[in-house]
């Protein structure tokens, strides 16, 4: 069973002023990841599952060369759009999170926020392999994980290993038909054994119950 497939569902939301509403505004945990990485001399930064650019439009800001990537053809016309409109220097590539097309040490920061755990967890440690390879060593990680205190965890059907998917999508048109993997946080830093954590925190987003961990770590080997 294929299990990487939440962004048909984004593809979809995207093409809408109304769907997009919701995911314009970044998150105020990134801003700050970014100014450290910039002060330790980053200068390239990724960003894995861009949406509509929400979070490529503050790494730019901050000064990044920023590339954005996306299964989302929509999300990406959307960013293009952004960049080209305010003068950012942010490119776009149509890929997915477990096979980037990108050398090895190409990115100084990557930033993959609620993206890695859309899939099981053969396709999370890709993801997570990816992001090593494509990041120098020393460079930082930025992304979030859900949380197995998360409303969700064990709700629908377990298809494989802590991966959870509804019959239907939610009332507000989310993708949890598609599959979602969750994790404690001893799953958490095995599944990131390839970095130093700095810093790791699990709190709710904008609906109760919606816990997401928050991690920021450095590739090993710096």
């Amino acid at each position: 069973m294929k299990t990487d497939t939440a962004h048909q569902t984004w593809n979809t939301r995207w093409q809408t002023s109304e769907g997009r509403a919701d995911w314009l505004d970044a998150d105020p945990d990134v801003a700050p990841a970014a100014a450290l990485s910039r002060a330790r001399g980053g200068v390239r930064a990724l960003d894995i599952g861009a949406g509509v650019g929400r979070h490529s439009r503050v790494l730019a800001q901050a000064g990044f060369e920023v590339v954005a990537t996306d299964l989302s053809e929509v999300g990406l016309e959307q960013i293009a759009g952004m960049a080209a409109g305010e003068g950012l220097a942010i490119s776009t590539r149509l890929a997915p999170m477990t096979a980037l097309p990108f050398g090895d040490a190409s990115f100084d920061y990557v930033l993959a926020f609620n993206v890695i755990y859309h899939g099981d967890a053969t396709v999370v440690r890709q993801a997570i392999s990816e992001i090593a390879r494509v990041l120098k060593p020393g460079g930082l990680y930025q992304g979030t994980m859900l949380s197995k205190r998360n409303a969700g965890c064990g709700v629908g059907t377990e298809i494989a290993a802590d991966t959870f998917v509804r019959e239907e999508a939610g009332e507000d048109g989310d993708d949890k038909d598609h599959p979602h993997f969750y994790c404690d946080a001893a799953g958490l830093v095995a599944l990131f054994s390839g970095f130093e954590l700095m810093s790791l925190v699990d709190r709710e987003h904008r609906q109760p119950g919606s816990w997401h961990w928050h991690l920021v770590a450095e590739r090993r080997g710096g």
